[in-house]
């Protein structure tokens, strides 16, 4: 993959944001035929985008379209229809005597935005935040993974095709790219990655005050009470462990399984692999491989280390190939749960009890996404009120992601910030408070003027010394009664 030279980022930088300055992404017209671009861009051009994503990483054809194509076209479109919507300004509940002010939030654009993308989802990852940035009115230079040059360096050829130059760039290359970007300030950094990397683009924003959106990922454990169908719970798990071959940020990462239905769950999941794979995954198309010679390597050491029993699986080949992997008896210290797998093992931990299983969860850092297969609505209760997660999904992995409607996003070392549709909107907008004071009000606002009196204070203080501080489970009637503010119109009136 050819670089972007490094002396030109900071003058796509300062292009761009002579654009924004000029007000060229302002119009919610021009926003709505940039999103309708691409989603022709990708529509126009699947067949070399899924070839793109098969050659970086063996995608099969249905996963390309399932999490990717076909995400990016029905989000742009969705994007397009709702902007209006989502840009409004919105006019606020007031008290009467602030009426008169037009109370209103404007949406703002950010400015000119920064989005890191992954190699991992290459597509949806950096042109799901660009949906976001066009929908708000940013200017945006996507840096691309050069893990991912195939669709890094195709992404580059397409996008100047489709979109405004003046505003949407690409920046292709590696650390000395990335690293001249961050030198850079930006009005927002979007970073999908690893907390490591995370932590180097959080000390660089710093610099310039720069907010950021980290989506990083973790270890999203699995929790099996055995209430649930335990050959549907497996056959649901492995699904969501072996798309991408499990280079997935909400991949279930390890299973909480009470113990006497380890043995059980690890039969039902031998059982789902035979389903998929009935000629093994190794022959299969059906798999992705693994995406570089680093991480094939990385994983077979932890595979090698690992003190639990492998059920099945462990096999690799010489083309990046790994078979998805079942281990169970592994412990608390055990090499599979040193570190986000990022890859087609999954291991089995057995627990005596639900309660272990969600100390074991608290004991650990929040998880982007916390799994778990019940039937009983009071595991779930207890799961929602004392466990955190950015997501929290019963009873199948994976689906989250389908609902367009929720945000996605995680929470202390999984990372922080909200995206999908209207939230991939609010990253780059921002809220502005608007009023507008007419002359008429000048009667209600004289008090406020110097010089200090002993009457103009007790018009301040009065009101907050006289408001009943009720008992909590009176606060409803209390807030009802409105005495404070029924006091200061008190006063107002007076003066």
């Amino acid at each position: 993959m050819s670089a972007t030279p490094i002396d030109e980022i900071p003058k796509i930088r300062e292009a761009l944001r002579a654009s924004f300055r000029k007000g060229v992404t302002r119009p919610l017209e021009w926003r709505r035929h940039q999103l309708l671009q691409l989603a022709r861009m990708v529509q126009e051009n699947t067949d070399v985008l899924a070839e793109a994503l098969a050659a970086d990483l063996g995608r099969p054809r249905q996963e390309a379209f399932m999490a990717e194509i076909g995400a990016v076209i029905e989000k742009a479109l969705i994007c397009a229809e709702k902007l209006e919507e989502w840009a409004k300004p919105a006019q606020v509940k007031v008290p009467d005597w602030q009426k008169s002010w037009s109370p209103t939030i404007h949406k703002g654009s950010k400015g000119t935005v920064l989005i890191i993308a992954p190699w991992n989802y290459p597509m949806i990852l950096s042109l799901q935040p660009l949906y976001g940035a066009i929908s708000a009115g940013c200017c945006a230079v996507i840096k691309v993974s050069e893990l991912a040059p195939n669709y890094g360096e195709l992404l580059a050829q397409l996008l100047p095709r489709y979109l405004d130059g003046s505003a949407y760039r690409v920046v292709l290359g590696a650390v000395p790219e990335v690293t001249k970007l961050l030198e850079l300030q930006w009005d927002h950094i979007f970073y999908t990655g690893n907390g490591r990397i995370a932590r180097i683009i959080s000390a660089a924003a710093a610099k310039h005050l720069t907010p950021l959106t980290l989506e990083l990922g973790g270890k999203s454990p699995v929790i099996v009470d055995g209430t649930f169908d335990i050959a549907l719970a497996a056959k649901r798990m492995l699904w969501g462990k072996i798309n991408n071959a499990g280079q997935i940020c909400v991949a279930p990462d390890f299973v909480l399984v009470l113990r006497e239905k380890q043995d059980e769950l690890a039969a039902a999941l031998k059982a789902a692999y035979d389903s998929f794979y009935p000629e093994g995954a190794l022959n299969s198309a059906s798999i992705s491989r693994i995406i570089s010679e680093g991480h094939h390597e990385r994983l077979k050491g932890l595979l090698a280390r690992t003190q639990g029993q492998i059920v099945f699986g462990g096999q690799t080949d010489d083309r990046k190939g790994f078979e998805p992997t079942i281990v169970k008896n592994v412990t608390a210290n055990d090499s599979l749960l040193e570190e986000e797998i990022f890859g087609p093992i999954l291991p089995l931990v057995p627990v005596d009890s639900i309660e272990d299983a969600i100390e074991f969860v608290n004991s650990r850092d929040h998880p982007l996404v916390l799994y778990a297969f019940t039937e009983s609505e009071e595991t779930k209760r207890t799961l929602i009120e004392r466990t955190m997660s950015g997501n929290l999904v019963f009873n199948d992995t994976f689906q989250q992601l389908a609902v367009n409607e929720l945000p996605f996003g995680g929470v202390g070392e999984s990372g922080y910030g909200r995206q999908h549709l209207q939230y991939s909107f609010d990253i780059f907008s921002y809220d502005r408070g608007c009023i507008d004071v007419p002359k008429s009000a000048e009667p209600s606002l004289g008090v406020r003027y110097p010089p200090y009196t002993k009457e103009s204070v007790a018009f301040f203080a009065t009101p907050a010394l006289q408001a009943k501080i009720p008992d909590a489970h009176d606060i409803k009637s209390a807030v009802q009664s409105t005495s404070y503010f029924d006091n200061l119109l008190k006063y107002i009136s007076w003066r």
